[in-house]
């Protein structure tokens, strides 16, 4: 499908684009082959085909919860750089 420059260019003030002079026939003729593929694209058969939101059939990829105890304060402090009565020390950011 063939775009023409000032399509681009109107394309591209809709979407508040700034395209160079010199690029404009460039970027006319990617846009016609991408719409151009677009265009093959719808004429595929897809009857039958069940419409998906995902590429990937996977409908869960996390594991099952596993209830376990708390962890206990010496262990968490265990690799703080720094610590004090039971609270991390940071560098102060203002």
């Amino acid at each position: 499908m063939k775009i023409s420059h000032e399509e681009v260019v109107h394309v591209a003030n809709l979407a508040r684009l700034k395209i160079d002079e010199k690029f404009l026939g460039k970027f006319a003729q990617d846009v016609g082959t991408i719409l151009e593929y677009i265009d093959t694209l719808n004429n595929v058969d897809t009857k039958g085909v069940e419409p998906t939101y995902h590429a990937n059939s996977l409908t869960n990829a996390f594991r099952d919860d596993i209830k376990t105890g708390h962890a206990v304060r010496d262990d968490i402090f265990l690799n703080a750089p720094e610590k004090d009565d039971g609270a991390f020390l940071v560098p102060k950011v203002v």
